[in-house]
């Protein structure tokens, strides 16, 4: 009979294989580092070079420590706040995508989205000199825009950084009517026909929250760092602005329509552009355009592994927009869930505004039930917010499981733990809805990987640790 300290070997021997020996088993993470800390880490993301692309920093949280001074706020909104924010963006966005273009089928001519769900801003300049502007990051959109003067507290919302005014900027330049760029608009959803006694082009947003912009179509010099400007870029100069209680400047549009930062930018950048979320509100990630330079043994890159990457099949002038990637495989723990390959024909929109990843009925089921038995250690909670939380009073150390998502191609995904798995304690995941819709892809479960939007090649890439 084995003695009691062989068994307690034995014993330690398994519990190390079963959580931490393999690559996507188990991780004990102190529970200390669940949360953000109060002030922002020093090691800032200067402005470099980064596998051949160019580095915009810092990409920060709006509402982390990190966020620009002028631009900080008391005005934090709940967890509950946050979600039910996003999942009116998630359900806009995959209405919107799934639609066929059917006489039958109507659709919004406005934006369902709240730009309360986004949650990741960059400062640029603008205009000659430069003003700086601090703006939220959305693959969800296209059009870029910030406040302009004149402007007044009845047409725009209060910002603490300073207006920009064209009048004072030698490069500002108001796009004409009746021309192709501005008729593309209409096209795109932004038009909104001519202004200034019909001399300008005229854009106009209108959010599903009630948020809106309005106002002129315009050239201007983008300026994303020290000798880096993008010249006659156009963007809304908005004169007419209805918003929340949030001091953000405007919206920089990363999408896939002609009117986005990456496509105006495709003769110098490729077209391609990513970005890498922190594991914390307390430290910054970046912003990149362009891609990484192929080296002789990485066709596409060092560090990433990468899927193909399509548009969401609606209708024809919603389809440039988001960006579409197919989840094949998921594995808990380093156990892939036994889950038929038909409830994955669905595909996911990866978007950067979206919080949680939502996933179909089957996929989440099996992925809710796998997490709670390799979680069976630790007493639920029940807060309303998400499905799958815990109580970890108490815990100096927590174990958790690997998650890892597979995509066409093989490309395998290892989420960061645990930072790109729990949020407040409870698995950043949810249900979207039936196998044969879209899901989506959130925010928290991309942190601390480069998420590379390779548009030229047709591909998604992700590397690991980037930030």
């Amino acid at each position: 009979m084995a003695s009691p300290v062989l068994l307690f070997i034995l014993l330690c021997s398994y519990y190390s294989t079963a959580h931490g020996g393999d690559k996507h088993g188990f991780v004990v993470v102190p529970t200390s580092s669940f949360e953000p800390e109060a002030l922002c880490s020093t090691a800032r993301v200067t402005r470099k070079e980064q596998n051949g692309a160019t580095v915009l920093a810092p990409l920060v949280h709006r509402h982390g420590p990190c966020v620009p001074s002028s631009q900080s706020s008391t005005n934090k909104p709940s967890l509950a706040e946050t979600l039910r924010r996003s999942r009116a963006r998630a359900d806009y966005i995959v209405s919107r995508a799934s639609s066929r273009g059917s006489s039958n089928v109507s659709v919004p001519t406005y934006l369902g989205t709240s730009v309360d769900s986004l949650e990741y801003g960059v400062t640029l300049g603008i205009g000659t000199p430069a003003v700086s502007q601090f703006v939220l990051i959305d693959t969800g959109s296209d059009l870029s825009w910030v406040q302009c003067q004149p402007c007044n507290s009845t047409k725009c919302y209060k910002q603490k950084d300073p207006l920009f005014d064209p009048r004072k900027s030698t490069t500002y330049a108001p796009i004409p009517c009746h021309t192709d760029v501005c008729r593309r608009l209409t096209v795109d959803r932004y038009g909104a026909g001519c202004t200034d006694g019909g001399a300008h082009c005229g854009y106009f947003i209108q959010y599903g929250d009630g948020s809106r912009t309005n106002g002129v179509y315009s050239h201007e010099t983008l300026t994303l760092g020290p000798g880096v400007a993008v010249t006659n870029f156009r963007f809304g100069c908005g004169y007419d602005q209805r918003q929340t209680t949030d001091k953000f400047d405007g919206i920089l549009g990363l999408g896939g329509a002609p009117e986005s930062l990456p496509v105006q930018t495709a003769s110098i950048y490729g077209g391609a552009f990513s970005y890498c979320l922190p594991p914390v509100k307390s430290k910054p990630g970046f912003l990149a355009l362009g891609g990484p330079k192929p080296s002789n043994t990485a066709a596409h890159g060092p560090g990433f592994v990468f899927t193909p990457m399509g548009r969401a099949m609606g209708r024809v002038d919603d389809e440039l927009t988001s960006y579409v990637v197919r989840l094949t495989g998921i594995s808990v723990g380093g156990i892939p869930l036994d889950v038929p390959a038909s409830a994955f024909r669905g595909g996911m929109i990866i978007d950067s505004g979206q919080i949680v990843t939502r996933l179909q009925t089957t996929q989440y089921n099996a992925l809710q039930a796998a997490f709670r038995k390799a979680m069976a250690a630790y007493p639920r909670l029940h807060n309303g917010d998400l499905d799958t939380c815990y109580n970890f009073t108490g815990y100096g150390n927590v174990t958790v499981p690997r998650i890892a998502l597979t995509f066409a191609g093989g490309a395998t995904v290892d989420l960061d733990v645990p930072h790109g798995v729990l949020l407040n304690n409870c698995l950043a995941f949810e249900e979207s809805g039936p196998d044969i819709g879209l899901g989506m892809i959130g925010n928290v479960n991309t942190r601390t990987l480069e998420v590379l939007y390779d548009v030229g090649r047709s591909q998604l890439g992700f590397r690991s640790g980037a930030c």
